[in-house]
């Protein structure tokens, strides 16, 4: 077997406007000072992002745990076979929740109609639409059996910031007044994404994370941890396990919800504070997985989009729709002689 290493050179500005450079992959351990929020809430807390100059290193392509013993699930292996199996029998509902608001609304029947063909096969699932344009589901989608639909009205939120500062709250408020009573487990999807594989009961976890498709597999230092010190979803130097997408998540609804209250506590700390974490909420989830390690992790077959940076990956499973790279404007030069990649970002 031969491995090739590229040597990547990141040359990163200060500030990104937008959440698409973060959506995120891996990381190494340690769990540092509490933030005075997760106390509150009885529970626990801890930065990074130094020299961008790295090696990708050569690694297994389809590592079976993560280093604290939770299962990393790929689709097709014998572990997540004898994961469906064990969770087949169960008779599990399931509860898969988007939010759909502004011109999002025009992903929802594609959306619903691959969860249809490849989400949960066979099993009981209960679709929860967010969005402020209900008439987007008219006429009703024809659902299979034991499947249904709850549309939930929110509030128009124009624009993609106001978007980002509400819909933690907006989650943890749907757990918590129709969702809680109705599924045992719930996750949470982008709507602009297609389901291309099927995906199964393997998934199941008390609390599930998605590992980023383009930051799988590199070193530390490259994942975009919020580093702004008086940001509460900053991460230290020496945290962090893996860096992961805000593209799907899930697990129990109790965990669920107290991982949404959490993460939008600390957004309105930080907006009291007028500030907001360059990744948006993908950074707060991120800050809230360190201290409170995932009991599944999805391997990017289970978050993936056209990018030259994305992992590859032995079956793509969701698919992000439109999206190609998470980093914007990218000059690759490759010298041959050397082996190496050169990324420059503007």
């Amino acid at each position: 077997m031969i491995f090739i290493q590229l040597h990547k050179k990141y040359h990163i500005p200060p500030f990104f406007p937008s959440s698409d450079f973060l959506h995120g992959r891996k990381a190494a351990a340690s769990v540092k000072s509490p933030n005075p929020i997760f106390h509150a809430l009885g529970m626990d807390r801890g930065r990074v992002m130094t020299d961008m100059t790295v090696a990708k290193a050569a690694v297994p392509q389809t590592p079976l745990e993560t280093p604290w013993g939770a299962p990393l699930v790929w689709g097709d292996t014998r572990n997540s076979a004898s994961r469906r199996a064990k969770f087949a029998q169960r008779g599990i509902r399931t509860g898969l929740v988007a939010l759909a608001v502004g011109t999002y609304s025009h992903f929802v029947r594609r959306f619903l109609s691959s969860a249809e063909t490849y989400f949960l096969p066979g099993q009981m699932v209960t679709y929860f639409i967010l969005t402020d344009s209900p008439h987007s589901l008219d006429p009703p989608i024809q659902l299979g059996l034991e499947r249904q639909l709850r549309v939930v009205p929110v509030a128009e939120l124009p624009g993609w910031d106001r978007l980002a500062h509400r819909r933690m709250a907006l989650l943890a408020d749907a757990l918590r007044d129709q969702i809680s009573s109705e599924v045992e487990y719930i996750f949470c999807a982008d709507i602009d994404q297609e389901f291309v594989a099927p995906v199964g009961e393997e998934i199941f976890g008390d609390l599930v994370a998605t590992l980023h498709p383009e930051l799988y597999g590199m070193p530390r230092n490259t994942f975009p941890y919020e580093i702004e010190e008086d940001s509460s979803a900053c991460v230290d130097d020496d945290e962090g396990d893996y860096y992961y997408t805000s593209e799907l998540y899930g697990g129990l609804v109790s965990e669920m919800y107290t991982l949404a209250r959490a993460c939008s506590l600390l957004i309105l700390r930080d907006q009291a504070n007028g500030m907001m974490a360059r990744g948006l909420e993908e950074s707060y989830l991120n800050r809230y997985l360190i201290d409170h390690r995932p009991t599944c992790v999805l391997s990017p077959e289970y978050s993936w989009w056209d990018s030259a940076l994305a992992a590859d990956v032995p079956v793509q499973r969701l698919v992000s729709l439109g999206r190609e790279s998470t980093y914007p404007n990218h000059l690759y030069s490759i010298n041959n002689s050397e082996c190496q990649l050169n990324v420059l970002f503007y």
